[in-house]
């Protein structure tokens, strides 16, 4: 039976150190600005110019979007799932390297900034969100990863082959669900999401890749919390969902939503 046993710091100065899940945001967020640059000039060469953004443009966002990402994901995180504990530990709010973000935080945080940007630019909203939809998956892909190696987010017990036993969650295996996460949430939604914008060219109808992208995460999410442990100190709502899954839940319908104003939108023209 394997045994977790990941070390969260990847290299320790003493005084400073720099943990896996503090890295797994710098490179998400420098690997997602390069391909995002490549999106636009591919956009540029094939001629779909419709007003298109340009890779200075989406530069000068990039500041905008680590703002939303780092303050939308902890203010998420705590007002959503552990308010009691931070209202009580003040300091513990900053500490953001020892984990303890909102994908769906992150997500309000990054639409807020978007929109910040695009009404300063006066730009498109969807323009800059639809290529932040596909390059999205490549953070959370990152992030699920290192929330494995911080043994958080286990998954339910399990008698699976390939479960893990997680010391901080007692000796029973379980499964690795922060890896099942990172597959589906980060590799089947990165495919997914790139394959509607380029092979049907739907990102450059300015709004469906988002509301796709809201639809499909939040299905691939619904799937992974079947197998992940919900926070102890919530538990489940109503017997059965946990706070992921109303959360995806709703951004299921504002995705549906989106989808369906577009497509009406369409037929009216």
């Amino acid at each position: 039976m394997i045994v977790h046993n990941f070390n969260p710091v990847f290299v320790d100065f003493g005084l400073f150190q720099i943990k896996w899940y503090s890295l797994a945001y710098i490179i998400g967020i420098i690997l997602g600005w390069s391909y995002a640059n490549k999106i636009i000039k591919r956009s540029e060469l094939n001629n779909y110019n419709y007003r298109a953004i340009k890779t200075s443009e989406f530069d000068d966002l990039v500041f905008y979007l680590i703002i939303g990402i780092i303050l939308g994901g902890r203010l998420g995180y705590i007002i959503l799932y552990d308010f009691e504990y931070y209202s009580q530990n003040l300091l513990e709010i900053f500490k953001i390297w020892k984990g303890g973000m909102s994908f769906h935080g992150g997500l309000l945080g990054v639409m807020s900034a978007t929109l910040l940007f695009s009404n300063k630019t006066k730009n498109n909203f969807f323009k800059f969100s639809d290529i932040i939809s596909c390059v999205a998956p490549i953070g959370i892909f990152l992030g699920r990863l290192a929330n494995f190696i911080n043994g958080e987010l286990y998954g339910k017990i399990s008698t699976v082959p390939w479960a893990i036993i997680f010391p901080q969650a007692g000796y029973e295996p379980r499964h690795p669900s922060q890896l099942y996460e990172a597959m589906l949430e980060g590799v089947v939604l990165f495919i997914t999401i790139n394959l509607l914008a380029f092979k049907k060219k739907l990102l450059f109808k300015p709004g469906y890749i988002s509301g796709y992208f809201l639809v499909f995460y939040s299905i691939l999410r619904i799937v992974g919390e079947y197998f992940r442990e919900p926070d102890r100190h919530l538990g489940y709502f109503f017997s059965y969902f946990s706070l992921g899954v109303l959360l995806s839940l709703l951004t299921l319908v504002f995705g549906c939503l989106i989808i369906f104003l577009l497509k009406r939108n369409e037929q009216n023209n």
